[in-house]
């Protein structure tokens, strides 16, 4: 019940932005707490972000880019962490406590519209050179050639699943957790699979349609015509009888692989990891129809109460130790590739596990409009996937 209030706050947040925007992306609101330049840090920093994104070593000690951080500029960071990018928005929507947000390309750009965020002067990031020159102008981020935020990470919502079910030969489809089926230990899938509560899973749906009937004519998961719309919830529909749980607690999900006997879920690289390093039974696939994915980027609230310590971050977070120790503990690409060598705990071939030769192959999160990618054509915006997906899962 919690979540569905987060969900129903995020959908009305999302309709004020409407109100209030119309079909602009940009406004001049975002720039009224911009400062020219970086001062003394006003010793505090919070921050709303995915779960494992801004570790302080109390998970694993190893891996720590908070306390160098707070120790170099005074600043003490706390950290919110949220389960969907909806969570995300009403979260920084509905309060000024907040200075940043990891924020994923379904929610950037209404972030920005809304004027909830502010632009980044990218003088005063003197590491954005650095930057991953795909990710520099990255439409998610950039409106009208404003920079409203730093690009952190990005990677593809992967397939996880039981390497005791599957044994030696991977699933390579997404119909293991869409389709009913018998699985190679020969037991149902049902009830043992998972998928994704958030709206903007309905992507993945239509992606996996997008290749097993091309008829549809699917060309973007993310901008979806009515017929498109109805194909891909009745896709989730059909799955509903399997699914066991409809996660976006990663933690809740690593304990269900571990322990309620999950053996296939869509799934972000964080969970694995975490897995594989306990010595799970647990591996991941991008299956033969391609994987949605995310490219996030730390973005500064209008009214951020300590706009010098943010700065401070967004320049830290480039570092290529952070960038290249985050990676290795998610299992992300970092946005500054000079991350991916001499890494200690990345490796020297981590960057290419994780995907970064997989760019263009990656159907990136971003908001569905009406109007279909600037072509004028009709397409089915978001509200309704929040309205309908909530329908979808039944309130489980």
């Amino acid at each position: 019940m919690r979540h569905r209030a987060t969900w129903l706050a995020a959908l009305t947040a999302f309709g004020m932005i409407l109100a209030a925007c119309g079909d602009s992306a940009g406004t001049d609101e975002g720039d009224s707490g911009a400062i020219t330049e970086v001062g003394e840090g006003e010793g505090a920093l919070s921050i709303v972000a995915w779960a494992g994104y801004i570790e302080d070593g109390s998970t694993d000690p190893a891996f720590d880019w908070v306390t160098q951080y707070e120790t170099d500029t005074g600043c003490e960071v706390s950290v919110k962490t949220a389960g969907t990018s909806d969570e995300m928005v009403a979260l920084m929507t509905g309060s000024d406590e907040f200075d940043l947000v990891t924020a994923s390309g379904d929610a950037s750009l209404r972030l920005i519209a809304g004027g909830t965020v502010q632009e980044v002067n990218t003088e005063l990031v003197p590491s954005w050179s650095t930057v991953d020159e795909r990710l520099q102008n990255a439409p998610w981020h950039t409106v009208d050639g404003k920079h409203y935020g730093v690009p952190y990470q990005w990677g593809a919502n992967v397939l996880a699943y039981n390497t005791e079910v599957f044994g030696d030969t991977p699933p390579d489809s997404w119909s293991v957790v869409f389709e009913e089926t018998t699985l190679p230990d020969g037991e149902s899938n049902a009830g043992r699979v998972q998928a994704y509560d958030g709206p903007i899973y309905v992507a993945d749906a239509a992606l996996y349609l997008k290749s097993t009937q091309p008829d549809l004519g699917i060309n973007d998961p993310y901008q979806l015509t009515e017929d498109q719309y109805q194909a891909a919830l009745n896709v989730l529909r059909g799955q509903r009888d399997l699914v066991g749980r409809y996660w976006h607690d990663a933690f809740i999900q690593i304990d269900d692989f571990t322990n309620e006997g999950v053996a296939a879920s869509s799934s972000w690289p964080f969970q694995v990891n975490v897995l594989v390093g306990a010595e799970a039974p647990i591996a991941s696939v991008v299956p033969k129809e391609g994987a949605t994915g995310w490219a996030d980027t730390t973005m500064m609230h209008v009214n951020a109460p300590h706009p010098n310590c943010a700065y401070k971050w967004l320049e830290w977070s480039l570092n290529p130790k952070l960038q290249g120790d985050l990676a290795a503990w998610f299992g992300s690409v970092p946005a500054a590739p000079s991350a991916c060598d001499g890494n200690e705990l990345l490796g020297p071939d981590g960057c290419t596990t994780n995907g970064l030769d997989n760019f263009d192959q990656i159907s990136f999160w971003k908001t569905p409009t009406e109007d279909c990618n600037g072509t004028g054509g009709e397409c089915v915006p978001y509200y309704r996937w929040v309205t309908d997906y909530l329908a979808v899962i039944g309130g489980r």
